[in-house]
């Protein structure tokens, strides 16, 4: 049986708890998105949404890849979705 990880299980669901990480990654799930894309769905600041996807990113939730001078985003973590999924039906 794998080791389970609690700590860093706790830690996603801390990250998950607040709503705008939530919305960024249901955002992120629907198509690549691109961080300019973010704040003009979202109505939020360049470092805001910075912040919140630095969390999830160093957890392991999303990937950053550059295209030109912009940052663009995917979810990493398919359990991730599968988890989005579950709260949102």
């Amino acid at each position: 049986m794998a080791s389970i990880d609690y700590n860093r299980n706790a830690q996603i669901f801390k990250a998950l708890a607040h709503p705008t990480r939530i919305h960024l990654i249901e955002l992120i799930l629907e198509k690549r998105q691109c961080v300019k894309m973010m704040e003009e769905t979202l109505g939020l600041t360049q470092p805001n949404i910075s912040q919140h996807l630095s969390l999830l990113r160093n957890l392991g939730i999303v990937h950053a890849e550059r295209d030109g001078n912009q940052v663009c985003y995917h979810v990493s973590n398919e359990r991730i979705t599968k988890l989005i999924d579950l709260i949102s039906d």
